[in-house]
């Protein structure tokens, strides 16, 4: 079972970079074009997808560029967030001093 393995592992890095190789754009192609990188990976087996994945396509920078908006961001450095709890406050001060807990529940001291 083990001999199988190394063409496994071909198959499945071929696939992968096959499909990576399809599914960006062309603007993010770099060196050659798209169609040129498509036959080197399956012509070259071994060497074509690595060459892709080395080479062939601009990778964002670790930790650097522009944050993306995807991203989750913690409550408290959410801007937005932090805004809207700052409108809140000012609609509960323009509102009179109500306590929010009996406004909900008449019956409730």
């Amino acid at each position: 079972m083990l001999r199988y393995l190394p063409f496994l592992l071909i198959i499945a890095l071929t696939i992968y970079a096959f499909i990576d190789c399809l599914n960006t754009p062309e603007e993010e192609v770099k060196h050659l074009p798209k169609v040129v990188w498509v036959m080197i990976i399956l012509l070259f087996s071994i060497v074509g997808p690595i060459v892709w994945l080395a080479a062939g396509r601009k990778r964002a920078a670790a930790g650097g560029g522009r944050p993306r908006r995807a991203q989750w961001v913690a409550p408290d450095d959410n801007p937005d967030f932090l805004r809207s709890l700052g409108e809140e406050q000012e609609r509960r001060k323009g509102g009179g001093d109500r306590d929010p807990d009996k406004d909900a529940d008449p019956g409730k001291e």
